[in-house]
């Protein structure tokens, strides 16, 4: 849960270019004092280029998001009290449910699974698979959630629970922090308990009964989220993944003017689609080389056990109930008549500690790029993915520019692991929850203490980010494949 949450875990853990093509502008962003550290240490080290791809100009200054439903955090809100061992110190806090506000709709109940991260006020959050947070290294992942599956608020006749696990009598607010609890235990190797008995005796039986379970598939999502080829073709497949019964499909801004359809296998144009539908952009032969965007739209229930990831620095979250939520994807064509045509996307790779940036060219030219001072050429129809390392909780930027006011930009963070213990917790917490975290609702007032972070640690992000960006760069990881065809 909030200020204190306990230690760190069981893981140990497009295109027509006339030269070379560029990946433009690497940043990276972090409050305070780190860009001007960057900028006083390293001038020059991240030279702009250009990716040249023709078309209209594309910004997509959104965190970089798989697919899903996207919330905000409006805080803890069924509660009650537990004790973290740490340090040899202890530290009372929260235990219990978050609760988010789903964008275009809906309502979220979260539990924690990083004791020692703060919440920021307020928080942007994206669901995201477990390989993209902690719970990717975490061989407990899946303990976490049968916990889930077998507990408050999914089990919600609290009689039977306690009946069940053989606690006594049970309140929302003590099951909440029971089932919290468990999950820390599981989440971050946490020594914790509930200062309840009967909230202390469900984590202990949770705890002992979790078994393994597998990662519950993401609500929506578009796989691949950027296609390319010629004019006068159709662009795909794009296979939709949902569990929603139904999909709206909603064709690029200028369809209509531009003569693009959104097609299925047969070519015939579609408004809905379905699980394992096949989407494709025909666009006609005589349009302009040029990019769109496909956007796709459901309401559903998120699947219980979903991740959600701070789009800033905030404790990373677990899902644990659902009412019928927006939830959307999107994909990108880009296509031309002539020449290197790439389709490019991004994604975390917390195995590898970084972004995989990933340039499919369906053209009929050679695609070259240079990212961080090496060149990469993607020969026609085969696909690279390159591994750009990003320090753990850093904050990264990627944009690629070209003619016509192209620009297509990644951003998001690197948050894969738990934080770990952060020493010895204060004598006494603040006495309001500051900026950094989030008090309840409706369980009372809750003081919150501090993470144990220090006004020091931008600057030394700062450092450790150029020294890993100037000197590790050798360490990219590349892989080449053959593009997947336009047809299956």
């Amino acid at each position: 849960m909030q200020a204190r949450h306990s230690p760190h875990a069981p893981h140990a853990k497009a295109p027509r270019p006339e030269g070379n093509s560029v990946f433009s502008a690497f940043s990276v962003r972090r409050r305070g004092a780190v860009r001007p550290a960057v900028a006083a240490l390293v001038p020059g080290l991240f030279a702009a280029g250009s990716v040249l791809i023709a078309g209209p100009a594309v910004a997509d200054e959104a965190p970089q998001h798989t697919g899903g439903a996207s919330a905000t955090l409006d805080g803890l809100t069924t509660f009650d009290r537990a004790v973290l061992h740490d340090g040899g110190r202890d530290q009372e806090v929260p235990a219990g449910l978050f609760e988010m506000t789903v964008d275009g709709g809906g309502r979220l109940k979260t539990y924690c699974i990083d004791i020692h991260n703060p919440t920021q006020e307020q928080a942007k959050y994206l669901e995201t698979p477990w390989d993209q947070t902690s719970l990717g290294a975490n061989e407990n992942a899946g303990r976490i959630r049968w916990i889930l599956q077998h507990s408050y608020p999914q089990v919600d006749d609290l009689m039977a629970l306690a009946d069940q696990a053989g606690t006594g009598p049970l309140t929302e607010r003590t099951a909440a922090a029971g089932t919290q609890v468990a999950i820390w235990r599981y989440s971050d190797g946490a020594e914790v308990e509930a200062l309840d008995p009967a909230a202390e005796k469900l984590a202990d039986w949770l705890e002992k009964k979790a078994q393994n379970t597998e990662e519950p598939r993401a609500s929506l999502s578009l796989e691949p989220n950027a296609v390319s080829g010629k004019a006068g073709e159709r662009l795909g497949p794009v296979t939709i993944r949902t569990d929603a019964d139904r999909v709206t499909v909603n064709p690029p801004a200028d369809a209509a003017a531009s003569g693009i359809k959104v097609t299925g296998k047969d070519g015939r144009p579609v408004t809905s689609a379905v699980n394992g539908s096949r989407l494709y952009l025909d666009i006609p032969s005589g349009a302009a080389d040029g990019t769109a965007s496909l956007t796709l739209q459901a309401t559903t229930s998120v699947p219980v056990g979903r991740a959600f990831a701070g789009v800033t620095k905030s404790q990373t979250q677990i899902l644990a109930g659902s009412s019928q939520s927006t939830v959307s994807a999107n994909a990108t064509a880009t296509w031309a008549k002539k020449g290197p045509i790439p389709a490019l996307s991004a994604e975390k790779n917390c195995a590898k500690g970084g972004v995989d940036i990933t340039a499919t060219n369906k053209g009929d030219e050679a695609f070259t790029f240079e990212l961080m001072g090496f060149k990469h050429t993607i020969a026609a129809g085969e696909s690279r993915t390159v591994t750009v390392p990003v320090p753990e909780d850093q904050a990264y930027d990627f944009t690629i520019t070209g003619p016509g006011g192209f620009s297509k930009n990644f951003k998001g963070l690197l948050d894969c692991k738990t934080s770990g213990s952060a020493g010895p917790a204060p004598d006494q917490p603040s006495s309001q929850p500051g900026p950094a975290s989030v008090g309840g609702t409706s369980g009372g007032d809750v003081n919150l203490a501090a993470t144990g972070t220090s006004n020091a640690t931008p600057l030394v992000a700062g450092v450790a980010i150029v020294l890993v960006l100037a000197g590790g760069a050798a360490v990219f990881l590349v892989r080449k494949k053959k593009a997947p065809s336009t047809e299956e």
